[in-house]
Formats: structure tokens, sequence, C-alpha cells
């Protein structure tokens, strides 16, 4: 299979070779990944017109090209004041970029200022860009090569994967209830307490309910340890239970019962429970553990964005640590999720809480409350019905549980 390829400089081709070389090599899913009609129609408008100089980064350089490494919030932040608004970064190229999510390592910006807007332009390394409508540009023939291996795909991500990863799969927020009706580890070989990968172990379903093998198909499951409860700061009501991941399982049959010999010689009915393997183990796991069904594979994408309308609320936790304060690139549990309005990519300001003094200069000496003072930017990743998981971007200083929480605006 040939391919042509149009290009007007050796670096423009290599950019365009390892586009080509992504889109044959890399899964179906890498090669199609969600743009929203709200982010289209963002980048539509900006397309038209441009993003007016005010809100382009004070430092915005003229010309930048992308490295192995840079994330979509690193480039949205390098040019524009607001990181957040990427589809309008987007927008300023469209006719070059057609999804955000295609974004490659190689290719160079080049920033144009005309008229009081900005636009951003692929550029050759000439200083010139290429055109939209192919004009101008020299025809290349290029014949890929078959290869065994199927490579990574190496478009931008929105945020660095490495720091979220773990999130997405180790740590859950579920109600108390839930977790409660969730199925437990019973017992293991030999009267063992501590479980680990490769032992054996034995499991009941919830409330009487069995716990029944699928024929058809594999059943997987996490295992949790006892969740603990999550407490809005202000109101001091519990929003719900994080569970600690402790590793995974395979369930080998189901529960059922048999028929045994009581210490008095009669019969009886005993429970026989479920066998399971445990084929993960991040710590250490034991008897009492709940059991929850692996969840589909997802393909996840995070486009930075304002909420819509206002949103207050708080920091409820940090994540893996056991004291008050956070940093930049660390995980925190905030008070507001799906039913709040907030999605995967929601950007909220951190506030500082204002500090409480006494006026001592006034003879009253009233109490004074000082403003909340913004202290950075934090990045949703993963909803639950109350509360969501949030990435600290940028702070000026340390956060702590109880830091407020507003709108980007």
């Amino acid at each position: 299979m040939t391919i042509y390829l149009m290009a007007k400089s050796k670096v423009a081709l290599a950019a365009l070779a390892v586009i080509a070389s992504a889109t044959l090599l890399t899964p179906t899913w890498a090669q199609s990944l969600p743009v929203t009609d709200a982010q289209k129609t963002t980048a539509n408008s900006v397309a038209q017109k441009g993003v007016p100089l005010s809100e382009l980064a004070a430092d915005a350089p003229e010309r930048y090209t992308i490295k192995a490494g840079d994330t979509l919030w690193d480039i949205s932040k390098l040019f524009l004041k607001t990181p957040w608004r990427w589809p309008e970064l987007w927008g300023m190229n469209m006719e070059q970029i057609k999804n955000p999510h295609r974004i490659y390592p190689g290719q160079m910006l080049r920033l144009v200022r005309s008229n009081g807007m900005a636009t951003l332009r692929m550029d050759d390394g000439t200083g010139s860009s290429s055109g939209a409508d192919g004009s101008d540009l020299n025809t290349v023939r290029v014949s890929p090569r078959n290869r065994i291996e199927q490579l990574n795909d190496n478009a931008l991500p929105t945020l660095k994967p490495s720091v979220i990863e773990p999130f997405l799969a180790e740590p859950i927020i579920v109600g108390a209830a839930e977790f409660e009706a969730a199925p437990r580890i019973v017992s293991a070989q030999e009267g063992r307490v501590l479980l680990t990968r490769g032992d054996r172990a034995y499991a009941r379903g919830p409330n009487g309910d069995p716990l029944l093998d699928d024929a058809s198909k594999e059943r997987l499951f996490r295992v949790f340890r006892t969740a603990t409860p999550l407490k809005d700061p202000d109101s001091g009501a519990i929003l719900g239970y994080e569970a600690v991941y402790a590793g995974k399982a395979k369930l080998l049959s189901s529960e059922t019962t048999t028929e045994v010999t009581d210490s008095d010689g009669k019969l009886t009915t005993a429970i026989v429970p479920a066998r399971i393997d445990i084929t993960q183990a991040k710590e250490e796991i034991r008897v009492g553990d709940r059991l929850l069904p692996e969840p589909a594979r997802e393909v996840r994408t995070y486009t930075p964005h304002a909420p819509q309308g206002e949103v207050s609320g708080s920091i409820v936790s940090v994540y893996g640590s056991a004291v008050e304060n956070a940093a930049q690139n660390q995980v925190v549990v905030i008070s507001k999720g799906k039913l709040d309005g907030v999605d995967a990519g929601t950007v909220l300001a951190i506030l500082k809480n204002g500090g409480r003094v006494i006026d001592k200069q006034d003879a009253n000496l009233p109490l004074l409350k000082l403003p909340n003072e913004r202290n950075g930017l934090l990045m949703v990743f993963r909803t639950f019905d109350h509360l969501s998981y949030a990435l600290i971007l940028d702070i000026t200083d340390g956060v702590r549980v109880g830091d407020r929480l507003a709108a980007p605006r």
C-alpha cells in the first residue's frame, strides 16, 4: 500500500510520517478519541476570528516545537492565560488540527497576530505556514514498511497519564449500603488470615444471595478494604465512602450447599463458599475484604473546560497522605460530583481560606475574616454522585483540606 503525503519541508514530512505510522499501527480506539459538540462549537467560533490578544499569555512564544512529554494542558498554558480553554486553542488552527487529541511531538506551531486577534498555525521551520488547501506544497511519496510489533500511540495526552492512571482503577467511592452488599472473602486455605498473589480464598455473596459463576465468561473482581467515610468539611455530612484498593481476584466456582453430619450425628445443610484465586495484590488481602466486579475498559479523554454556571465546593481529602496538605500533581477528593454538574475535564479554581484576625486599631476589637484568595487550579478526572477525584495542576502555596473551590473565571 502506498500513501501520498503533502509536506513542505523535511521537518513537516517527519511529523506527518509519525502521524501516518500512528494511524496505521495504533488501536482503533486511539484513532477516534471523541470531540464533543460543545468543543466543536467553541472551536468553530474561535476559528472564524481567532483569540483576542488580551487572552494570550504574557510570554506566549512566537514559535514552539512540540516535544515528547508535553501535554495539551502544558501547551494551552504556554499560549493562553487560561489553560482550560483548550478548544479555543484548537480553534485557532482548525484547518490543520482536525482533532485536538491528535497533536504530536515534532509539530511546530507559530503564533500569528493580526488586527488585535491571534491565531495559531503549523510552521515548517522557515517562518511560513503551510496552506490548508494544499497549495505551494511539494508531493512526497512515502511507502511505509510492515512492522510486527504494535507501536504505542504517541499523541499528546491532556495530562500526564502516569499521574492519574492508578486512580482510574484503584480507589473507588461507594455508598455504605453498596459496599456492605458486596461479596466478601470469608476464609483462606489452612486458616490463613493474610493473602497475596497466587493464594486460594473463599467468598460468599451478600445477604444470603450465593456468589455464582458464569459459564459464558470469566468473572473478575477487584478487592477492596473497608471503606472510609468522606465528610463535607462544612456540614460534616458523609458524602460517600472511599474503599482502598487491595488487589484482584478471579472466581473459580460458585457458592453452593451440601449435606454434612453435625456433632450430634444429624444431617444438616452447610454452605460451600465460592472459590476464588488472588491474581494481583497491591497489599496483603484479608478475610473480610469486599469484592466489586471488574469494570469494562473505558477510553477516557480529558479536555479542560470551565464548569457550566457557578460552582461552590471544597477539598474533602488528600489521597494517599496522612497529612492535610497537598502539593502540585497530587490527587484530592472534592465535594462535587455528577449530580452537581461536574464531569471529567472540569477545571476549578482553588481558593485559600482567608485567615481571621482582630482589628486591634479599632477600640471595639472586631473580628475580621480576610477574603479567600486564589491559590491555583485543579482538574476533575473521575466523578461519582457527590464526590470526584481531581488533579492539582497549578498552585502558589500548599493546598489544605477545607480549601474552597469555585469556577475559574
